[in-house]
């Protein structure tokens, strides 16, 4: 029996999904920057800022950023950990992952960059200091899993820190609706010659779990001292756990 899943508000097989979202990231990187400048007004670089803040880097840290996209919290970190220490940008996407790539090595950063799955990660048990996912979890088909390699992959005392849309404030929502759901795959038509894949963006956000639902998954995945921060009314929240 094949195992369905969503893809937006649509169910799918669980191997079309991954293939589905392969075509969206496909067709988007090269415009992916621009237009999350442009659909978030620039908050993407705040709500990344207090990411990474968030997160305490020093030097010498081991970090991994997963569906790590054009590089921000990559650079950040790279920079932070300082030559001693070891950032791993990975993502799903080859595109995605060029991108990110050739903009961390137009910054004079070299770091190693990877394509992989969140799901099975290629790391032993117990390596990184900081484990990273920004507006990655909501597109994978396993959250459970994923969220658990994550842990795996930390050191004790180690800290996972996934940012995410999530559920916005009640009073905002009828705006947040009209303002996801025409205006985006406007936006996407005009600057990105794709309303499809962000009409996918805005669905995919429904379909993700909200804030108090992904702190329950983080806390049974086995992390702890679990907690988020809305931001921006909660359009976007930041969880964070610690592997005990």
């Amino acid at each position: 029996m094949t195992n369905t899943t969503h893809f937006g508000y649509k169910t799918v097989n669980e191997d079309e999904k991954v293939k589905e979202v392969a075509k969206v990231f496909h067709s988007v990187a090269a415009k992916y920057d621009v237009m999350n400048d442009l659909m978030s007004g620039g908050l993407h670089r705040i709500w990344k800022t207090f990411t990474i803040a968030n997160a305490g880097v020093r030097p010498g840290m081991k970090v991994l950023d997963i569906a790590g996209g054009t590089g921000d919290l990559a650079k950040a970190f790279a920079k932070q950990a300082g030559p001693t220490g070891e950032v791993w940008l990975t993502d799903i996407n080859e595109s995605m992952l060029r991108v990110g790539r050739d903009r961390l090595l137009n910054k004079g950063l070299v770091t190693p960059t990877l394509l992989c799955d969140a799901e099975k990660l290629p790391f032993p048990d117990n390596y990184f200091d900081r484990v990273s996912v920004a507006f990655g979890l909501r597109n994978m088909t396993h959250k459970d899993q994923a969220l658990a390699e994550m842990r795996r992959v930390l050191k004790p005392g180690g800290k996972l820190l996934v940012l995410e849309f999530s559920k916005v404030a009640e009073p905002l929502q009828k705006p947040y609706d009209l303002y996801s759901f025409s205006v985006l795959p406007w936006l996407g038509k005009r600057i990105a010659n794709d309303s499809e894949s962000y009409r996918y963006l805005a669905e995919s956000i429904r379909m993700h779990p909200d804030q108090e639902t992904l702190k329950t998954m983080m806390q049974a995945a086995g992390l702890e001292r679990v907690q988020y921060y809305n931001l921006t009314a909660g359009v976007a929240a930041l969880h964070t756990g610690i592997k005990l």
